[in-house]
């Protein structure tokens, strides 16, 4: 049983073998014949007059600089769209901190001078800010608990 199983695994992979150097035979035969079509399309250039080979020259470049500037147009197109959709996370968040801060003057007012006096220092990541919190310690285990939300 265990010497079918390994004959078995040992034909399959001989089997892969076989298919994955057939198809290597193939791309290869492909990238001749293109070496080949690119050789003669090379010797019909080199019979051509110096005028002729810096027009092919120049065509060549256009469709090359034509196909990097559509590469770049669908790289914008993708920038600002991620540009649109972070513009409305920003929004949301931004309601979101407004509906926090309107629900913080709904605190009694002898909390508000405490909430008020916090400062939150934003860190950036192009620099290396650290921000400082300051805060009474009666009041340490709702500001948990906002920064939890």
């Amino acid at each position: 049983p265990v010497l079918r199983l390994l004959e078995a695994q040992l034909q399959d992979q001989r089997r892969e073998h076989e298919e994955e150097m057939e198809a290597l035979r193939n791309q290869v035969d492909l990238m001749q014949e293109e070496l080949e079509k690119q050789q003669q399309a090379f010797l019909q250039t080199l019979q051509l007059s110096p005028e002729v080979q810096v027009e092919l020259g120049l065509q060549q470049e256009i469709t090359r600089l034509t196909n990097e500037n559509l590469d770049l147009k669908e790289l914008l197109e993708k920038l600002e769209k991620n540009e649109k959709k972070l513009k409305k996370q920003l929004k949301i968040y931004m309601k979101k901190v407004q509906d926090f801060e309107a629900s913080q003057t709904m605190v009694p007012v002898e909390r508000r001078p405490h909430e008020r006096s916090m400062q939150v220092a934003v860190q950036r990541k192009e620099k290396d800010f650290q921000g400082m919190l300051e805060y009474y310690k009666e009041d340490e285990p709702l500001l948990i608990r906002n920064l939890i939300t």
